[in-house]
């Protein structure tokens, strides 16, 4: 797979209690185009797949209680996010360095302003661990013990 720094939302990113991905994208708002009688509707999964992945790159580490890890890509009306778009739940056992989480493609009907991921530990907090995340040119498929 290759990121750009530009699709970024988590470079290396510690997760230890809730927290959105460092950065988030701001997809703007559609305007009216000229001569337009209204507003053009905006959907960013339509059209060609557009792959995201989440890979964990250091082993997360817990004497807080932690079971697994919930990661959520969101959109949001503002940089606070809120809208669940897909999810998946991960395991302590399985977040390891090397890990990854494919999201496979940005689904329809995203229209809201801002993209971005949030991280919810599962039943207490983390000591440490790091993931990065972001949209992909494509997604490695023959990654074994992962």
């Amino acid at each position: 797979m290759i990121f750009s720094v530009n699709s970024l939302f988590s470079e290396d990113q510690a997760i230890t209690a809730t927290a959105n991905s460092t950065n988030v994208k701001d997809l703007g708002l559609p305007d009216t185009p000229y001569g337009g009688a209204a507003a053009l509707h905006q959907d960013i999964g339509k059209g060609a797949k557009v792959p995201i992945l989440v890979q964990v790159t250091s082993d997360f580490t817990t004497s807080l209680g932690a079971t697994a890890l919930i990661i959520s890509l969101e959109t949001g009306s503002t940089t606070a996010l809120g809208t669940e778009v897909l999810s998946q739940t991960i395991l302590i056992a399985d977040l390891v360095a090397g890990k990854q989480v494919s999201f496979d493609v940005l689904p329809n009907d995203i229209t809201e302003q801002y993209l971005g991921f949030s991280y919810t530990p599962v039943t207490g907090n983390f000591d440490g661990g790091t993931i990065t995340a972001g949209i992909t040119m494509g997604n490695q498929t023959n990654v074994t013990g992962a």
